[in-house]
């Protein structure tokens, strides 16, 4: 639930954050992958980490 999460707030905060920088939409697209992948990853780590920690 956390890397859904991470993902959908990532390329949310990308688009925005290219947005800003007057990208095009291709620029806007670009972000918002990286930023959704960037923020899965986090996730996924703290998925894993909470895990471990309760098990």
């Amino acid at each position: 639930m956390i890397v859904i999460a991470g993902a959908i707030l990532g390329a949310i905060l990308g688009g925005i954050v290219a947005a800003r920088r007057k990208g095009n939409k291709a620029d806007i697209a670009q972000y918002a992958v990286v930023y959704g992948i960037a923020l899965a990853l986090a996730g996924l780590v703290l998925t894993i980490a909470i895990e471990k920690l309760i098990v």
